[in-house]
């Protein structure tokens, strides 16, 4: 259902690689619900995507951006004021990745070399987005950014390894620069913590199946969607949602309120 939430809003969205990864179905919510906007991601990683296929349907350009670097940074936002004809009132920030994860690397026998990429690219590429959002004031007053997290930021899921300490990182940065960026720029920054998603980065982790076969017999509502997650972070960017900041949003079936269910109860009966 639509009902034009984002019209003549602007913004910026990060990492949407392919067709499920939330950042993907969120620029499709978002075009429906009128906003407009600019897609990047690192060279690299778009080689990897069909982010062209997007940019196509929902007809907005591209901008290859490097998020680790400052100087990507401040030429996307630069190039995206003009292509949209103004300042932004959105940002997505669904970028993540661990080293260490993909070499098979075990959380006590880390590659520290991978470990530093790891929390740049997730956590640190966060305060640098917002540090050229908020010095080049190109915000909108009430604008909305939001950034991806998830609850090993705080409980222990062992194979989830550095990418934990990553999103507790993000987490953090989220509610320091949201504060600057609220009292300054009258700017809500947040982060959402998704139910386990299907997604590239996801089942990447060692026993992701069985992991989210779990999570959706402990959650009363199941697990949440790539999908559901778009239209939540619509509303988080909607003018609906203008006084929520510093928050980390948990949007997960009810999961991280949970000891455990019947369902699971039954399966050691």
């Amino acid at each position: 259902m639509m009902y034009n939430l984002l019209k003549g809003k602007r913004g910026i969205i990060f990492g949407a690689l392919d067709e499920n990864s939330i950042a993907w179905k969120t620029a499709e919510r978002i075009h429906e619900e009128g906003g407009t906007f600019v897609l990047t991601n690192a060279p690299a990683a778009m080689r990897l995507g069909n982010i062209d296929a997007l940019a196509e349907k929902v007809g907005c350009q591209i901008i290859p951006a490097d998020a680790t670097s400052v100087s990507d940074l401040e030429s996307l936002v630069d190039k995206a004021v003009e292509i949209l004809g103004g300042n932004i009132d959105f940002v997505l920030h669904s970028i993540g990745m661990s080293v260490n994860v993909r070499k098979g690397n075990h959380y006590t026998n880390q590659n520290y070399e991978f470990t530093e990429k790891g929390w740049n690219v997730s956590a640190v590429s966060f305060h640098k987005l917002m540090q050229v959002l908020y010095k080049k004031d190109a915000m909108n007053e009430w604008g909305s950014i939001i950034a991806l997290s998830y609850m090993a930021a705080q409980r222990v899921f062992p194979d989830y390894n550095d990418m934990a300490d990553n999103k507790a990182f993000l987490e953090s940065v989220a509610r320091s620069f949201g504060y600057f960026f609220g009292r300054d720029k009258k700017v809500r920054v947040n982060t959402i913590s998704q139910s386990p998603t299907a997604t590239r980065a996801g089942q990447g982790v060692k026993g992701f199946g069985g992991f989210i076969a779990f999570a959706d017999k402990m959650s009363p509502l199941g697990n949440a969607t790539a999908a559901e997650c778009a239209d939540y972070i619509v509303v988080m960017f909607s003018d609906l949602t203008r006084k929520v900041t510093l928050q980390n949003l948990l949007h997960d079936g009810g999961f991280s309120n949970m000891g455990v269910s019947q369902e699971v109860m039954e399966m050691f009966e």
